[in-house]
C-alpha cells in the first residue's frame, strides 16, 4: 500500500520543547507563536516578566523564565529550568539582542562591549549550555538569530557595534554546525533584512527611513513578522535536517544587490 505524502508533517514539532529568548517582544514573541502553533511547548525568556506571563497565557503550555541573559547565571538557570520543568530540550532560538545606533567616533568602548557581550558572548555560552541537553535527546536544533547585517555594513544606519555582533554570529553558527554535526545537533542562522521590532521601532511610519527602505529592497518595504515563519520552521523542525552550518537571509533582496 502507498504511503501518503505528507510533506507538512516535518514541520511540527510535537511533544518537542523549544526555548525562545528575546520572547517578551516582536520578532521573539512571532517566534514564540509559531512554534507553538507547530505543537511546540515553548519556554519564554525575556527580562520582562509581566510580559512573558501575558504571552504564556495565549500559549499551549508555555513556560516563563524571566532573567536578564546579560549574565551568566541567568543563561543557566534558564537551560535549568527548562530541563526541570519540561523535561528535554529540542529546539533553541537565540533572538535575544541588541544594538547601538551611533557614529564610531561617538560610540563609547562600553557600549560597544555592551553589544557584543549580548549579541556574541550570551548566544555563544546558551549555545555550549544547550548543546549538551540536545544530545542527551538524540540531537536537535539551534537556530541563531543574526542579521542581513552580519553579512553586510549597514551605513547611513551606523551601528558598528551591531554589525560586528551579527558578522560574528553568523561565522560561530558555521563553527558549532562543524563541531556538532555529527553529534546529531544542527546550528544555522536566521538573518532578517528591515522587520519591525523594538530595535526598528519608528522606521515603519518615518516617511525617511520608508523611502530608504523601498529605494534599496528590491521587494520595495519592510518584511511583515509573518514571512519570517517559514524560514524559522525550516530551520527549526525535522524538515531542515539536513541544513546546518547554513545562513538564511531574508531581506527582499537586499543583500542581493
Amino acid at each position: 500500500m502507498t504511503k501518503t505524502l505528507d510533506p507538512l508533517a516535518p514541520f511540527r514539532l510535537d511533544g518537542r520543547v523549544a526555548v525562545v529568548t528575546g520572547a517578551s517582544s516582536g520578532l521573539g514573541e512571532r517566534f514564540a507563536r509559531v512554534l507553538d502553533a507547530v505543537g511546540a511547548r515553548v519556554v519564554l525568556a525575556a527580562r520582562r516578566a509581566d510580559r512573558l506571563e501575558t504571552l504564556a497565557a495565549e500559549l499551549t503550555d508555555a513556560v516563563v523564565v524571566a532573567g536578564d541573559l546579560a549574565e551568566p547565571a541567568d543563561r543557566q538557570q534558564l537551560i535549568d529550568v527548562t530541563l526541570e520543568r519540561a523535561g528535554r530540550l529540542d529546539v533553541l532560538v537565540n533572538n535575544a539582542g541588541m544594538t547601538d545606533t551611533v557614529a564610531i567616533e561617538h560610540e563609547t568602548l562600553e557600549r560597544f562591549e555592551s553589544v557584543m557581550d549580548l549579541n556574541v558572548t550570551a548566544l555563544w555560552h546558551l549555545c555550549k549550555l544547550a548543546a549538551s541537553a540536545l544530545i542527551a535527546d538524540g540531537g536537535g536544533s539551534i537556530v541563531n538569530v543574526a542579521s542581513m547585517l552580519g553579512h553586510v555594513g549597514s551605513t547611513p544606519v551606523k551601528q558598528s557595534s551591531y554589525c560586528a555582533s551579527k558578522g560574528a554570529v553568523v561565522n560561530l553558527t558555521r563553527e558549532l554546525a562543524l563541531q556538532l554535526a555529527r553529534k546529531g545537533v544542527r546550528v544555522n542562522a536566521l538573518c532578517p533584512g528591515w522587520f519591525p521590532s523594538e530595535m526598528t521601532a519608528g522606521m515603519e511610519t518615518d516617511p525617511g527611513a520608508i523611502t530608504f527602505v523601498a529605494t534599496n529592497t528590491p521587494i520595495p518595504r519592510m518584511g511583515e513578522p509573518h514571512e519570517l515563519d517559514g524560514a524559522l520552521l525550516l530551520l527549526a523542525t525535522p524538515a531542515g535536517s539536513f541544513l546546518t552550518g547554513h545562513s538564511l537571509i531574508v531581506d527582499g533582496g537586499w543583500t542581493a544587490r
